[in-house]
């Protein structure tokens, strides 16, 4: 039997700033989760991200900074990648849509998207208004405009020119009102210019059809969270979907690659080549490991290949509906699940809710850097370790709401994970070698007690491995330490500390099931917190095949030499 095979993205940061606890929240750490624990239980796969580069946000950046965009995005896309392995995620392959390395491919990739989308009728040209700015002289990207949304039952001063940020909708920057540049500060005119608009209106009944389908867990597969399936389904549903541009006025972006005069000076819209960077570095990582980019089919064109998404909320609009209606463009037959050798859809699309920022005494408000509400990982790991941080952010995931960072909270939870796995991990591991010469100890003849934590370890793994299948994340941390609070609690009742004194069979049998519950842990723990369990497996003298979810139930042998102990969890002070 083959092994399941999976493409897993986390959604491309725009490589124009630094990357916060909010990013890491949203998308990265719980894909990285979820790509440990696949691949713990054999399945192959291939985790993919890189900087998005092209597009407004990195020549607005640019200009504040007075660099070279060029520079800038590959200051920022080198901060982005050091972030990320500093807090141990690991993707296979860190592209740009824009660095060296991977633009060429990129770039092909993306034209060759637009031009079987164009060749297939998909796209109309029309001269359409658009904000000009009279002062510099230019056409206005969308996010160089911000002004109040035009839906009357929103009405945020907040909405910039292709989406607002308050209530999520997508729109063209001349239906804003009260539009101002953010280039000059002054107020934009409209004037004509040309672009190709896709025709989403022609693919919203199959997008809709396939997106209902994802509301019955059974028949599709996967569990989408109500939160994309809300957002996405009840905007075709409420509003219909309208043709969208893809082309923009600028030069810092892929050209349009039409023979055309009206082609001149334009690239595609960010939004539409963006999402083809997961297909692009996955050309580029086959490449790199094999010689032939176009083996990036395997994972994108097999339907044995199944390709999940995560992102944070304020990119479900573009990967549940406008990133699917691309790929379905592209399709020969009319299926929403393409023939072989099409591109298929996502199997998932997995979305957190915003995590914002709350001061002592104060509301919560969204992650800033301008008002300092940011917590950016840079700054974290020059003063703390990756895992209380990975432990936080998972339990205290907004998988179906907001939530709020507090670093009150944070202490706090570190705290727990001191008392509950840190406790239990170090208590047996120094039990043994203070009185077991470092080395397991005979299980003599095993009780009641003894059998039922250790079937408690199978219940364990079983039910984490059901909850990260799912992608509740949040569920899956809680039942791991589920198991770590009931090896306190056995420990407790066996109480080693004092038969050592009166009976050192029940002594050693309690510290040896003890130790079967850490080697459990080590694995089952691994996913989130993989330096603590890589120096679980240093104090247990394992090496890192011993994460195979496959092995977690394997025992210790009597005798089996352990490693010093360490220090699983670090105190923090409270604020």
């Amino acid at each position: 039997m083959s092994a399941r095979r999976f493409l897993v993205t986390g959604a491309l940061p725009y490589s124009n700033n630094r990357l916060h606890v909010g990013h890491i929240a949203g998308a990265y750490l719980p894909s990285d989760i979820y790509v440990r624990y696949l691949r713990a239980t054999g399945a192959e796969v291939r985790y993919i991200c890189g900087s998005d580069d092209n597009g407004v946000a990195a020549l607005k950046s640019a200009r504040e900074e007075g660099i070279p965009v060029e520079e800038l995005t590959a200051k920022y896309h080198a901060a982005q990648k050091n972030a990320f392995a500093g807090l141990g995620i690991r993707f296979d392959l860190y592209g740009g849509t824009h660095q060296p390395e991977f633009v060429r491919t990129h770039e092909r990739l993306s034209q060759q998207f637009f031009l079987t989308i164009h060749e297939k009728g998909l796209f109309t040209k029309r001269t359409t208004k658009q904000l000009f700015d009279e002062q510099a002289q230019q056409f206005l990207p969308d996010r160089y405009v911000r002004g109040t949304c035009p839906h009357p039952d929103c009405g945020s001063d907040n909405a910039f020119g292709d989406q607002c940020e308050a209530c999520g909708r997508i729109m063209e920057q001349t239906a804003l009102r009260n539009p101002v540049s953010l280039m000059t500060g002054s107020t934009p005119v409209a004037r004509d210019t040309t672009h190709w608009f896709m025709r989403l209106d022609q693919l919203q009944d199959r997008l809709a059809d396939w997106l209902r389908s994802k509301r019955d867990t059974a028949a599709a597969g996967a569990c989408w969270r109500p939160i994309v399936i809300n957002q996405s389904l009840g905007r075709i549903e409420s509003e219909g979907l309208p043709e969208r541009a893809m082309t923009r006025d600028m030069t810092w972006g892929v050209p349009v690659p039409l023979d055309d005069p009206d082609a001149r000076g334009k690239v595609l819209y960010v939004w539409f080549d963006a999402p083809i960077g997961y297909v692009s570095f996955t050309a580029a990582w086959c490449q790199q490991h094999g010689g032939d980019p176009e083996e990036y089919a395997r994972w994108w064109k097999d339907p044995d290949c199944k390709i999940v998404h995560f992102i944070g909320e304020d990119n479900i609009v573009f990967h549940a509906i406008t990133w699917p209606a691309m790929l379905l463009a592209t399709h020969d037959s009319p299926s929403v699940q393409g023939e072989r050798g099409e591109f298929q859809l996502p199997h998932n699309v997995v979305s957190n809710a915003f995590l914002n920022f709350r001061f002592p005494g104060k509301e919560e408000e969204k992650m800033s850097k301008s008002r300092g509400t940011a917590i950016w990982i840079e700054d974290y790991l020059q003063d703390y370790d990756p895992d209380p941080l990975r432990y936080y952010l998972t339990a205290n995931a907004p998988e179906q709401a907001r939530t709020a960072f507090e670093f009150a909270d944070f202490v706090s939870r570190n705290t727990e994970l001191l008392n509950v796995l840190g406790n239990f991990v170090n208590r047996t591991v120094t039990f043994a070698h203070k009185y077991f010469d470092g080395k397991v100890p005979a299980p003599a003849g095993r009780e009641a007690i003894d059998q039922e934590f250790l079937a408690a370890r199978q219940t364990a793994a079983d039910a984490v491995a059901l909850e990260l299948e799912a992608c509740r994340f949040k569920a899956a941390l809680a039942k791991m330490m589920d198991l770590a609070r009931a090896g306190n609690v056995y420990f407790d009742t066996t109480a080693p500390f004092r038969t050592r004194k009166t009976d050192m069979d029940a002594c050693g049998r309690a510290i040896n099931v003890c130790l079967q519950g850490v080697r459990t842990l080590t694995t089952v723990m691994a996913p989130f917190l993989p330096f603590m369990a890589a120096r679980c497996l240093g104090m247990l003298r394992l090496d890192e095949s011993a994460l195979s979810w496959g092995r977690a139930m394997e025992e210790l042998p009597a005798g089996h030499s352990l490693g010093a102990p360490e220090i699983l969890v670090k105190k923090l002070d409270p604020p």
